[in-house]
Formats: C-alpha cells, sequence, structure tokens
C-alpha cells in the first residue's frame, strides 16, 4: 500500500463543527434538540467505523506459532463478516470476506487473519483496493505459497443512491502464488468457501 501523505488531523471540535456545517447543508437546523447531541455521535462513529488507520496489519500478522510450523494445508476463513466505507460517497459497504492462504513454515492465529480484514475495511475504501490490500498484506509478512482473497459486498452508493440497484452484490478476487498458477487449488479454495469442504476429507 501506498504511504500517504502525512495530514494534520482536526480537533475533535472542529470535526463536531464539520457535522454541524453538513446538518445546515441537509436543510435542517442543527440547534434543534433532537440534534444538539448529533456532532459528538457522528464524531465518535467515526472514531469506529475508520479505527484502521490507527492500527498496523503488519504487526497483528507478525506473531505466529512455531509448533504449527510443519502444517502444509490450506488454511481458510470464510464469511468474515465486512463493514467499510466507499471512498467515493462515505456509505457503507457491507459483505464478506473468504482469505486462504498456504503456508510455507509460518501459521498465524486465526482471529488476526480476521482482524487484517477488519483494519483495511476501517478505512476509506474501493473493493478491489481492499481486496489487494488483505492479499498484499498475507504475502509480505507470512510469505505463503500463495494467497486467496475473495469478497462479495454490497454497495450502498449503488443500492440507496445513483443507480439505485438493491441487491446487486460486487466480487472481487485477488490469488497469488499457487492459487494463482494451480488450478487445483484454486479449486479447492472456491470448494471450501462455497460450504463443500466436506468433500474433501
Amino acid at each position: 500500500m501506498n504511504k500517504e501523505p502525512d495530514i494534520k488531523k482536526p480537533s475533535k471540535a472542529e470535526a463536531e463543527e464539520a457535522v454541524r456545517t453538513l446538518i445546515k447543508w441537509a436543510g435542517d437546523n442543527p440547534n434543534r434538540e433532537g440534534l444538539l447531541g448529533t456532532p459528538d455521535r457522528v464524531v465518535r462513529a467515526y472514531e469506529e467505523f475508520f479505527h484502521g488507520y490507527t492500527e498496523d496489519p503488519t504487526a497483528v500478522l507478525g506473531r505466529t506459532f512455531e509448533e504449527t510450523s510443519d502444517y502444509d494445508e490450506m488454511v481458510v476463513l470464510r464469511d468474515i463478516r465486512l463493514e467499510s466505507h466507499c471512498e467515493h460517497h462515505m456509505v457503507p459497504i457491507i459483505g464478506k470476506a473468504h482469505v486462504g492462504y498456504l503456508p510455507r513454515g509460518r501459521v498465524v492465529g486465526i482471529s488476526k487473519i480476521t482482524r487484517v480484514v477488519d483494519i483495511f475495511a476501517k478505512r476509506l475504501q474501493i473493493q478491489e483496493q481492499l481486496t489487494v490490500q488483505i492479499a498484499n498484506a498475507i504475502d509480505r509478512v507470512l510469505n505463503p505459497l500463495g494467497t486467496a482473497v475473495i469478497i462479495e459486498a454490497a454497495h450502498q452508493c449503488m443500492t440507496t443512491r445513483g443507480v439505485k440497484k438493491p441487491g446487486t452484490i460486487t466480487v472481487t478476487s485477488r490469488m497469488t502464488g499457487a492459487f494463482r498458477e494451480d488450478i487445483a487449488t484454486r479449486r479447492e479454495f472456491l470448494s471450501v468457501i462455497k460450504g463443500k469442504s466436506e468433500e474433501l476429507l
């Protein structure tokens, strides 16, 4: 991921004033009773929505388990709940991620994979970039034989505005190493995320 230029983060008071401006832009009065606490609530919500900017995926993936260093089968997490925000309209992207990798002597705790998904999702995103960032982080830190990431998500910039096409799901994928080069490995991953892993046992 390209390093963004340093920016000066506004104060909480400045952020709240920006919310008041948007309320006025929408045509309402930020000083009426029902909206008085809204700027504070929105700013606190933004801290939750975008906490990914404060976390380092490399540090999260850095701790691996030595006792599993001889494990050489596929590791797959499917249906990871994903909540992000579109960088073009700042409205939600809701979906799920499926992540797999083929270890090369380094296996990480499964919760760390879900945290990496969350770290990149909790930033302003486009789905294609999010997919690549997750795969690249796993490749860079774990150096596996291959990584696979598939994201299925609905974009509220399409469902609640613009073309207004509810029910539309965007699917993006990133395959590296064995998942890109070996069709059998890719098929195994796709079978697992479709819920057919029992056929492989």
